[in-house]
């Protein structure tokens, strides 16, 4: 099926974003296991440095996105509301969690750093504060998770039924005859 396709910048910024947000999200869950020491805290640090460039990523897909429309949606009715739910719900977790935890980081003792580069705190040592930001982070984390998880189902559902939609956010060669 010959579908309007996304443009190769909206691909690159979709796969990019999805690349980062699930390392980000196996980092997360595999740091906390981590002993409290020099590993830790360079896992923590990674975490936010990348959960910062996320931000960055999901605001420049948000321009390229208000700059550049996607094509129309191939499926109608429930399919379509279920689709654009799914679709919103991510750019606003993708925008919440990163918030939420660079406000919780700032609310900490502790310098908050893009990769080694000192950010202007938002906050001060408050134990109340870090730990209210930390749950929202926390709850937009476990979102993530499962509007992922829709997304790829619905992905994985228009690849069986051959119906043209997930061809438009991969590159032309890979469904050359």
């Amino acid at each position: 099926m010959n579908a309007p396709r996304y443009t190769l910048p909206a691909m690159l910024l979709h796969w990019a974003q999805a690349a980062i947000v699930l390392w980000l999200l196996w980092r997360g869950w595999t740091m906390l296991d981590l002993p409290k020491g020099p590993l830790r805290s360079a896992a923590y640090g990674l975490h936010k440095s990348w959960g910062l460039m996320a931000l960055g990523l999901v605001l420049l897909r948000m321009v390229w996105r208000w700059r550049n429309p996607p094509p129309p949606a191939l499926a109608g009715g429930f399919e379509a509301v279920l689709a654009r739910v799914v679709h919103r719900g991510l750019y606003l977790m993708l925008l919440l969690a990163p918030l939420a935890g660079y406000l919780a980081s700032s609310f900490t003792p502790y310098a908050v750093k893009l990769f080694g580069v000192e950010l202007p705190r938002l906050g001060w040592p408050d134990e109340a504060l870090n730990g209210a930001f930390k749950a929202v982070h926390v709850f937009a984390v476990w979102a993530i998770a499962g509007l992922v998880g829709l997304h790829v189902a619905g992905a994985l559902k228009h690849a069986i039924q051959r119906d043209g939609t997930l061809s438009r956010m991969l590159p032309g060669w890979l469904f050359r005859n």
